[in-house]
């Protein structure tokens, strides 16, 4: 069973000068609201009386605990100016994702004095964090109701999850590149080298074999599977049954090889060798898995699978992506795309009006599905690289209505396409995305600062935007 949950490990800070009570009240107004949001969180309140951080020989017992609870992310929320030593060497031992952020301070009392002067200590700890290179995430000091801190908090959890994700990449290659996809290459070691990222192949020819170990036995699990299809009306009348069935096994031995070797996503040579062996085209075994949220991407493309884990995390894994061609431009609105692929968008993201099938590809092989997306407002990503060099191409677009075509496809706006199409031609990209519901540009964005030699490049909306919506 894959974990997608975050566990966030919560350390409130303080320094001695200050007044205790306050910091104290602060720091349970803080909890409790975390709480009410439901997020999992690992506390310290067995380290004092406080369960506050503010002695740096703490540290030490503090990660420790962590290490053992296996947290994901760190929050280091200042209930007064904070103890800047002993919060940038957690931030250091752990590793992960931290997030920094106060409340607001308080007018100063009738007596002048002030109480907490917790910007002042965000200000501090920020600079020991940058002298120790502990990268960090920022919440503008801001009141605990505003509404710039529960963004800036849920942004962060999303991209814990992203970096949590990233982090525990294993990429199932089903069989070669396709001879002729020069596009899609992959250097296996050095995504291992940098980003730890291991890439698992399997051949074929196994793959085949224990497909056909499922088709034949014509168990129960494929029963179910079937019959599953059939209260979709999904209409697969024209490949017919035993198709179908090929179909379904196909899906049920990637499935049974994913969750043995633990893996993330799957690339998998689509075409033209497992049609030719085994009869069929995988297209709607794709869309099944995905829709379960286990990325199959097209034509061996293992950055492809890399960026759909990416952006399934972004989105707390609540909703499945789909994996798409960059493929036409609109023949009527400048600034409008098609995307598309050959049948392998998950079914739970058709259009409600949208027919659904199973057919031919041409006169060749069955199993290329055919339906529309549903409307709505789409991120899309790409995860690439070239000579050495990694970046992750983010932007926002929202659905428009085009032309029928077949396959699995969705038509897309954006403010500027010659400016999406100038920065996939100039790289390091290629036509494959992947998609999602929803704007999760700031999340991928932040998630960035904590993968290194992954360089973020926004187009719509561009940096300057995203920093400004994480701000305001």
């Amino acid at each position: 069973m894959r974990d997608f949950s975050i566990k966030l490990g919560f350390v409130p800070t303080r320094r001695l000068v200050f007044d205790k009570k306050e910091a104290q009240k602060h720091k349970n107004l803080i909890r409790d609201k975390l709480l009410s949001w439901k997020i999992d969180l690992v506390d310290i309140d067995w380290l004092n009386e406080d369960g506050m951080l503010y002695d740096i020989k703490d540290v030490e017992k503090v990660y420790k605990y962590f290490l053992e609870k296996n947290i994901d992310a760190l929050f280091l929320p200042h209930c007064n100016f904070g103890t800047e030593s002993a919060a940038a060497k957690l931030g250091k031992l752990m590793n992960k994702p931290l997030l920094l952020w106060g409340p607001r301070d308080d007018a100063p009392l009738g007596s002048e004095i002030r109480t907490r002067d917790t910007q002042c200590g965000l200000f501090a700890t920020s600079k020991i964090l940058r002298r120790f290179g502990v990268p960090f995430t920022y919440i503008t000091n801001s009141g605990i109701e505003d509404s710039v801190f529960e963004k800036g908090f849920n942004n962060f959890l999303r991209a814990a999850s992203v970096v949590k994700a990233f982090q525990n990449m294993r990429i199932g290659m089903i069989s070669t590149r396709p001879g002729e996809f020069w596009s899609v290459m992959a250097n296996e070691g050095e995504l291992l080298e940098k980003f730890g990222i291991e890439v698992i192949p399997v051949a074929l020819t196994e793959m085949i074999a224990l497909a056909r170990e499922y088709k034949d036995k014509n168990s129960e699990a494929l029963k179910a599977v079937v019959k599953d299809i059939k209260g979709k009306n999904i209409d697969y009348s024209s490949i017919g049954e035993e198709n179908l069935k090929k179909i379904v096994a196909l899906k049920l031995a990637i499935k049974k090889w994913v969750e043995e070797e633990k893996l993330s996503a799957v690339a998998i040579q689509c075409w033209m060798a497992l049609p030719d062996e085994y009869g069929v085209a995988p297209c709607f075994a794709n869309a099944m898995l995905t829709d379960e949220k286990i990325p199959v991407v097209c034509e061996t493309d293992i950055h492809g699978a890399i960026t759909a884990v990416m952006l399934q995390a972004a989105n707390m894994h609540k909703e499945p992506i789909f994996f798409a061609d960059l493929t036409i431009r609109h023949p009527k609105r400048e600034n409008s795309e098609l995307l598309w692929h050959c049948g392998n968008f998950p079914y739970s993201l058709k259009a409600k009006d949208s027919p659904a099938s199973i057919r031919w590809h041409g006169e060749a092989f069955p199993g290329i599905a055919h339906w529309k997306l549903k409307g709505g407002e789409i991120t899309v990503l790409r995860f690439d690289g070239d000579n050495g060099k990694y970046s992750l191409l983010m932007g926002h677009a929202h659905s428009v209505e085009g032309p029928q075509t077949s396959g699995t496809y969705l038509w897309v706006e954006v403010n500027d396409w010659p400016l999406w199409e100038e920065r996939f031609i100039r790289g390091p990209y290629i036509h494959h995305v992947a998609g999602i519901y929803g704007k999760f540009a700031p999340v991928l964005y932040e998630a960035c600062r904590y993968i290194p030699e992954l360089r973020p490049d926004a187009v719509e909306p561009s940096e300057e935007e995203l920093k400004r919506w994480l701000r305001e």
